[in-house]
């Protein structure tokens, strides 16, 4: 089992533990638009690293993005190995290739 999957199903156990000691339960009561902000904050500030930050710093905020994006997939009952799954469909496949198969919005 990978790093990621194995942090997802942590992210599932903490999810209705005490808030008081738990960062993901804080998060979950919450609610959706909280977890939602918050990955948003956190991807800002893996671009910010990226653009002006230290190898160190990317690392730390990419890191930061990934928790809070398994924190909200869970919140919207989204299974990691969905996510997974989806990767797998795709690879082999040119990005471009694949976005111009999408239906348009």
């Amino acid at each position: 089992m990978d790093t990621l999957t194995r942090l997802a199903q942590t992210i599932a156990a903490r999810r209705d533990a005490d808030p008081a000691t738990s960062w993901v339960a804080k998060l979950h009561t919450k609610g959706l638009p909280v977890i939602a902000k918050k990955l948003g904050e956190e991807a800002v500030e893996a671009v910010i690293a990226a653009l002006s930050g230290t190898r160190e710093e990317l690392v730390g905020e990419a890191a930061d993005t990934l928790f809070h994006l398994l924190v909200l997939l869970d919140a919207k009952g989204v299974p990691f190995s969905e996510v997974l799954a989806e990767l797998d469909r795709r690879e082999g496949t040119s990005g471009i290739a694949e976005k111009a198969a999408r239906k348009p919005d």
